[in-house]
């Protein structure tokens, strides 16, 4: 990142501006749950109100700063190069989720809480009526990337910048990961180093941007249409087989991602 890529937002008053829209987003997601709307739907639909009260309580940040954030997605950086390495690093992403999830479960590092659970593994696909799953995708694989990597990155990251690149993308990764939830914690801020490195190394919102709209459209599919269980006895754990596989595929896909980021970082190519 260059020194024209640093800015100074002030970034306690945008955190204090998320805190008010999330709480926001939660006392409406309650109000349409009690009104009977379906508990994924209603935080999908309540989501809608996050980027109008951002909007106006950011409105000075962002009418100082709309130049800058505008120069991070110039039509030029978009490059098919670019976006078939921001679905890919997306796709490797989610690959290296579920290998993680199934070396831990191959270990017994997740035992099953329930000892009668079928072992399985026992997979089926199933999606929820279309307008559920549409209004998911639409928040969660166009609004959330846009709002998250324009604030995270172009925001905060940016106004660390003049530390360096460790501080700038570790701080970031940060507060993306202060708002979400708790479950993920890890796997969260990894995310947010990875779509960190990527702004940073290409100067550009694209790459990350993309990058978070494939992984959470992906999210989206399995989260919503796939319903499966694997609880192997603890009398059978290890399982080395698997969990060996499952390790292969996770440092594999980290190798892919990281391979990707450097390739496409500005002046490799």
């Amino acid at each position: 990142m260059t020194q024209q890529r640093t800015i100074r937002a002030p970034i306690v008053a945008i955190l204090v501006f998320l805190v008010a829209a999330f709480i926001a987003r939660s006392f409406l997601q309650l109000r349409l749950q009690d009104l009977g709307y379906n508990t994924l739907f209603a935080k999908d639909l309540s989501f809608l109100v996050v980027p109008l009260i951002l909007a106006l309580l950011m409105y000075p940040i962002l009418k100082q700063h709309w130049k800058f954030l505008l120069s991070l997605f110039q039509r030029e950086h978009l490059t098919l190069r670019l976006v078939i390495a921001a679905v890919a690093v997306g796709i490797l992403m989610r690959i290296a989720w579920w290998s993680q999830l199934l070396a831990r479960v191959s270990f017994g590092f997740m035992p099953a809480a329930d000892p009668v659970l079928i072992a399985g593994p026992s997979f089926s696909f199933g999606c929820p009526p279309a307008h559920v799953i549409l209004l998911g995708i639409f928040v969660m694989a166009l609004l959330v990337p846009i709002l998250e990597e324009v604030i995270d990155r172009g925001l905060i990251q940016s106004s660390f910048a003049h530390r360096g690149r460790t501080q700038a993308v570790l701080m970031s990764a940060l507060v993306f990961t202060v708002f979400h939830p708790p479950a993920g914690l890890v796997a969260t801020y990894i995310a947010g180093v990875i779509m960190g490195l990527q702004f940073w190394n290409t100067g550009t919102l694209w790459f990350s941007t993309i990058t978070h709209a494939t992984y959470n459209g992906l999210v989206q599919l399995d989260w919503r249409c796939v319903t499966g269980s694997w609880n192997p006895p603890a009398t059978d754990l290890p399982l080395y087989v698997p969990g060996i596989i499952s390790l292969g595929g996770l440092i594999l896909s980290l190798a892919g991602i990281v391979f990707l980021i450097h390739r496409n970082r500005v002046g490799a190519h």
